[in-house]
């Protein structure tokens, strides 16, 4: 393209291109933001706006990532990994989370927590952010805010929150919606884990703000079917379940694992983790180190690069050591894709779970696994 001189628009000046034509709504945030986009989105269709929306996943209902509306709202999943959602110009920008990740290109948190900064103050003067003040990096940045914000959480004083949360007994949760001190009423999410539950609250808010009638925000959320690689489960042989999910960093691990094992607690838990990029590995050893508890047994895999160099010393196999001295999870190294199959298969008993986790390929293994089972 670049040789016979056709223009190469980067996504997020396309995104910016886009969102001037309608009215924009971004969702920020290290962890959480393709769930809570696709949220959001399925809270304006089931209000009657046909927005259109652009995700970093593929919707289980609509089986595509993006779709264009005939409604005035543009819905968007903006990426903070090398700064380039500072291209967009929302009416209401949402920020779910803010976490060491990318320090590869930002190199220091709080340059990170700066540009958080940055993208919530370019909101319009008659825009909207919608903050989760359950992140105390967030709370950090809110004395510095500079337009009208709502803030969101599960705990604290947020103007919106998630009261009397209860597990039901297909494993979803359901909660009271408080806002402003006032109880609009319960709800039943069709996703399980609560940092769904705060995820959810984020698309509410949208709602609230664009005059959704709550009915409606509740069907939208109760209905939902979620997004492909985010808790998906891949398919059940034997008595073998096979759970897929994006999580690459502790925080989304340590979510993940918690929602599974409160889901299926009487279940052996068998992960398969597949770290993602050399400097995310580098920078949160440590806490890669500490963030399996539920799993009974762990397999650990090769590095999936992501278009990375090998840094000299970083690799999977750092792990071990700093894990060694716990009795769960029982963790194991094996590098191939199909020689973690052909070990699996070794190893399962009835009833298992087996769960792959990471950003990469990994999901493979359960695919391979179920069609080695019949």
């Amino acid at each position: 393209a670049i040789a016979t001189k056709i223009p190469v628009i980067p996504r997020a000046v396309m995104l910016a291109e886009l969102m001037r034509m309608k009215e924009g709504i971004a969702i920020a945030g290290t962890h959480g933001k393709t769930t809570t986009t696709a949220m959001v989105a399925r809270v304006l269709a089931k209000g009657g706006l046909d927005p259109t929306f652009v995700i970093g996943g593929i919707l289980k209902r609509t089986k595509s990532s993006a779709k264009l509306g005939r409604g005035d709202f543009l819905v968007a999943e903006a990426d903070e990994s090398d700064g380039s959602f500072l291209h967009l110009s929302p009416a209401i920008a949402l920020v779910t989370s803010i976490d060491e990740d990318h320090l590869d290109y930002y190199g220091t948190l709080s340059r990170l927590k700066e540009t958080f900064l940055e993208f919530i103050n370019k909101v319009p003067f008659y825009g909207l952010a919608i903050l989760c003040s359950d992140d105390s990096n967030i709370r950090d940045l809110l004395p510095r805010v500079e337009k009208r914000y709502l803030t969101y959480g599960l705990k604290g004083s947020a103007e919106l929150m998630a009261k009397g949360i209860k597990r039901t007994k297909k494993g979803l949760v359901e909660f009271s919606v408080i806002y402003r001190q006032e109880n609009l009423g319960r709800i039943t999410l069709g996703l399980p884990g609560i940092h769904n539950v705060s995820n959810s609250l984020a698309a509410i808010g949208v709602g609230l703000e664009l005059g959704i009638d709550f009915i409606n925000i509740r069907k939208a959320l109760k209905n939902l079917k979620g997004v492909e690689r985010r808790l998906e489960i891949k398919g059940k042989k034997e008595s073998i379940l096979v759970i897929d999910d994006y999580a690459h960093h502790p925080t989304e691990v340590r979510a993940a694992l918690a929602t599974i094992k409160g889901r299926y607690p009487k279940k052996r838990l068998v992960g398969v983790f597949q770290p993602h990029r050399y400097t995310r590995t580098r920078d949160l050893l440590k806490e890669f180190a500490t963030c399996f508890k539920g799993l009974d047994i762990l397999i650990l895999t090769r590095i999936y690069p992501a278009g990375e160099k090998p840094i000299p010393g970083v690799k999977t196999k750092s792990l071990l050591p700093l894990m060694a001295k716990r009795k769960k999870p029982e963790v194991r190294y094996i590098a191939s894709l199909n020689k973690i199959v052909e070990h699996l298969l070794k190893i399962l008993e009835p009833n298992d779970l087996i769960l792959t986790l990471g950003a990469g390929d990994v999901y493979w293994v359960g695919e391979e696994l179920l069609r080695k089972l019949g």
